[in-house]
């Protein structure tokens, strides 16, 4: 089963606070580690860069920690590079931290141009939500790679059958149905969602967890009656029959999946959680334009193609100029529906 995906750093209370305390200590917990995290994730990052020659040493930058669905990304990237010997060296080095900003910051400190790091939905999020001094925009975009896709998830002893039904009693009443899921992505889906059936997201009661492993607790306990996790994450417990998937978040069914998408529901929400990959500042065109086919040829290995599939990723490729530009929509569409979320 492939691992959770990105996360901040999980609460270190013992009992689950209320949705407003969570949140206040998230942030702050964010702001205390930034620049401990930084500094020493500074020093990795550096340490493994030497040199410039990006077909001889290069550093891919997993903005989490080990086990998260950032760093998978790059361990598959990773291993596609080796086995097809496409660099000398490649390592991949964990940064922790604030949703994935403080590796944001690193990044753009880096004067070399043989250091990749992998962001996207996530990072946004966290830098709209937490309003993070580091923004995306620091770094240099070079190709978007993936995209996975939310499921909306009820438990299995759910008197929702399907989407409609779990809808109208949502509509019903907000505050009684209460939501969960593992990161500001997951919210982002509800809300889109609660936008697009009519219903203010601000009324719902969203209760955030740490990781796609603990929201899936929270449907199973009953603290929490739907979700919009991460489809890797659910469709394992919807085949053990623990949860029933009612519809996925994509623009149409996937391929052996027998769980519509949501616009086949007459819903048209279909926000993914895409995967870039991003480059220090000081990139030169010709140094982004050798990154970019260093990507493309790493992402047609027989080694990628079976991670995607594994992971049921959706290859999207973007190259940079039109990635600058997809990145600014983006940021405009997940700004909106924070405001939403705010009221």
């Amino acid at each position: 089963m492939p691992p959770d995906r990105e996360q901040t750093p999980p609460d270190q209370t013992q009992t689950l606070p209320n949705p407003t305390r969570r949140r206040a200590f998230n942030i702050g917990f964010g702001v205390l580690a930034a620049p401990v995290i930084g500094a020493a994730a500074y020093q990795s990052i550096r340490a493994g860069s030497g040199g410039t020659d990006v077909s001889a040493n290069l550093t891919l930058v997993a903005p989490a920690a080990a086990g998260g669905g950032w760093d998978a990304f790059q361990r598959e990237m990773q291993q596609a590079m080796r086995a097809n010997r496409l660099v000398g060296n490649v390592q991949v080095v964990n940064v922790p931290g604030a949703g994935g900003t403080i590796a944001i910051g690193n990044v753009s400190q880096m004067n070399r141009p043989n250091t990749l790091m992998v962001g996207g939905t996530g990072q946004i999020a966290a830098q709209i939500q937490f309003d993070t001094e580091s923004r995306i925009t620091d770094v240099t975009p070079v190709a978007r790679v993936v995209e996975e896709f939310a499921m909306i998830t009820v438990p299995a002893d759910s008197p929702h059958q399907d989407l409609d039904s779990l809808i109208e009693a949502w509509r019903e009443d907000p505050a009684q149905l209460a939501w969960t899921g593992g990161g500001s992505f997951d919210q982002l889906v509800m809300t889109d969602l609660a936008l697009t059936a009519g219903i203010a997201p601000g009324d719902t009661t969203y209760i955030p967890s740490d990781g796609g492993g603990e929201a899936i607790q929270a449907l199973l306990n009953g603290t929490a009656q739907a979700t919009a996790g991460g489809f890797a994450d659910m469709l394992p417990q919807v085949e053990a029959g623990r949860l029933r998937g009612l519809g996925i978040v994509a623009p149409e069914p996937l391929d052996g999946v027998d769980i519509p998408a949501l616009p086949d529901l007459g819903y048209d929400v279909t926000l993914t959680n895409w995967r870039a990959l991003f480059a220090p500042p000081i990139t030169s065109a010709e140094e982004i334009a050798e990154l970019e086919a260093l990507i493309e040829e790493a992402t047609a290995t027989p080694e990628w193609k079976d991670a995607v599939e594994r992971y049921y990723w959706r290859e999207v490729p973007l190259g940079h100029e039109d990635l600058v530009d997809y990145i600014e929509a983006e940021t405009e569409r997940i700004t909106g529906l924070f405001e939403e979320i705010r009221g």
